[in-house]
């Protein structure tokens, strides 16, 4: 009998009869738990918006790889130096001007409605490189792109940050870098595997994936549901509300915004838009913006995306080591490093990641150029090995610190009716100074190399200074709280900042002494924001004065 249970066939059906029960059981668990698993929905509408990102970073990551294939030069020819840059920076150039008008268009048309242009115009820039048979073309291709890039890249963090609550508003706003990041990864691998086709189409299907990656979308801009703050600003509460339901947000915040004070749009030419930008109300607000988009990119972290090969060689590698690491090593690791700084948006302070990124990347800017003004670095010497981990510590710094806090503060510091036209004119600038790095890093690093590194290194300096003097705290704050950090003086905004973070750490301390500490908050700074008073006097102001 013995034997008989343990036979072949019978240890079979019943391993069999066991297993199907596991799987039954198994498919039961997760049944149950799909619900559960499922993340809400205005995370999802997040990452969706966030595949922006994703074409942004695509195409950092593969035009150096795409020109340098041979299947390239085949097909169009070889590139001069100069042509080169210029072909890489164009998108930077033709995107700057249309990010500046961009955010009037949003705000009057609303977030989805000006991203689905820019993601179709992407598109067909995509398809004209990927089809293109003459450098000109190509050229021409770019230059689209970039009109398409200029259009959605700012909207699409204005619209995370409006469809976030306050908890995760962090860790979704920092979406777009985490995903820019993650493309230029994905846009390097994709030539990596791509070179070994023989014909041309190693070249243009990096080209076919951005077509792809645009007209997706493109589609979720019909999905989607518009930003209900921007349906509230125009008096469409009804929608308002309805979009908070669709994006799964709990209705107690979905209250508390809805009755936070507001002031409805107005009709206002684009000229009229910018200018209400630099009225008294929201100078300082939009004047920060401009500070942060545009010094992160002054930082010099161009100069290590674009030209990481020439650094490494200035400092003695030979150009297959070179190309490697600043290529495949260097794309890896910041994307690694963005995934705690993607995560951990929320649980660091906007204000302390700035200025302590600031500190290091200024700091590893001045150690570099340091060892390049003694004469320090040689091919043989153990310089050359500081220098390329200070590069590899730069890329990382900024991509764990102001790759991710300059886009996120920038529009959570703007009011509902100018976030997304402020935060589009920064990021015109910040297209502006990038298209600027991206030119003269070649010609200072030729120049001197110490004197390029010193540059850059003072002009972080000078940010974290500035940043230090006049940048309040915004973790853990509605949108419609920050507001009120920018009608007190600079000094009272930055200790109301630092009084802010206490309260998001009452749980850490003593019910009593929490207590304690948020009703004095409460009496020395106040809560009530958005003074709409103020803020419709601007309006009429503008009106009365276009």
């Amino acid at each position: 009998m013995v034997n008989a249970f343990w036979s072949t066939d019978v240890m079979a059906d019943r391993i069999g009869h066991y297993t199907s029960q596991a799987y039954l059981l198994l498919g039961i668990i997760i049944v149950k738990m799909l619900p559960k698993m499922r993340p809400p929905k205005y995370v999802l509408a997040s990452i969706a918006a966030a595949l922006g990102g994703l074409l942004n970073g695509y195409d950092t990551g593969s035009i150096g790889a795409i020109t340098a294939m041979p299947q390239f030069t085949e097909s169009l020819g070889q590139l001069s130096p100069s042509l080169l840059g210029f072909i890489v920076s164009v998108i930077l150039l033709t995107g700057a001007v249309p990010s500046v008008f961009a955010g009037h268009l949003a705000d009057k048309y609303g977030r989805l409605t000006v991203i689905f242009p820019g993601a179709i115009l992407f598109g067909v820039g995509s398809l004209v490189q990927g089809t293109a048979f003459s450098q000109a073309q190509l050229i021409v291709g770019r230059g689209i792109g970039g009109l398409g890039e200029g259009i959605f890249l700012s909207i699409i963090s204005t619209y995370i940050c409006e469809i976030a609550p306050v908890r995760h508003r962090g860790t979704l706003a920092g979406l777009p870098q985490f995903m820019s990041v993650t493309g230029i990864a994905f846009g390097y691998f994709t030539c990596y595997g791509s070179i070994y086709i023989e014909s041309s189409f190693a070249w243009r299907l990096p080209f076919i994936i951005q077509v792809v990656t645009s007209v997706l979308l493109t589609w979720c801009c019909f999905v989607l549901p518009e930003s209900p703050r921007w349906l509230q600003v125009q008096g469409r509460r009804e929608e308002a509300l309805r979009a908070f339901e669709r994006l799964e947000i709990s209705m107690a915040e979905a209250e508390r915004i809805m009755l936070a004070p507001t002031t409805q749009n107005l009709s206002l030419s684009p000229w009229q838009s910018l200018r209400l930008l630099f009225r008294k109300t929201y100078r300082s607000r939009t004047i920060l913006a401009l500070f942060i988009l545009g010094m992160v990119q002054l930082s010099g972290i161009d100069a290590i995306l674009y030209y990481a090969p020439i650094l490494f060689k200035q400092a003695g590698l030979s150009s297959e080591n070179a190309s490697f690491l600043a290529s495949g090593v260097s794309a890896i690791l910041m994307l690694a490093i963005s995934v705690p700084g993607f995560l951990l948006a929320d649980k660091w302070g906007r204000r302390t990641s700035a200025i302590t990124g600031g500190v290091i990347l200024s700091s590893v800017m001045f150690l570099i150029g340091s060892l390049y003004a003694s004469g320090s670095v040689h091919p043989t010497g153990i310089a050359r090995w500081v220098v390329i981990a200070s590069v590899f510590a730069f890329g990382l710094t900024y991509c764990v610190s102001w790759g991710i806090v300059g886009k996120i503060y920038a529009s959570e510091i703007q009011p509902d009716h100018t976030r997304a036209a402020a935060t589009c004119v920064a990021q015109g600038l910040g297209f502006f100074t990038n298209w600027l790095v991206a030119i003269l890093a070649p010609i200072l690093l030729d120049a001197s190399s110490s004197a390029a590194y010193f540059l850059f290194g003072g002009l972080a300096l000078s940010t974290v200074i500035v940043l230090a003097a006049y940048m309040p705290e915004t973790r853990g704050r509605t949108l419609e709280d920050i507001q009120e950090a920018f009608h007190r003086p600079a000094l009272s905004a930055v200790i109301a900042g630092f009084r802010q973070s206490l309260r998001i750490h009452k749980r850490q301390v003593p019910a009593g002494v929490a207590t304690e500490l948020e009703d004095r908050n409460t009496t020395i700074f106040g809560t009530n924001d958005a003074p709409s008073a103020e803020n419709g006097h601007e309006y009429e102001y503008v009106m009365a004065n276009p």
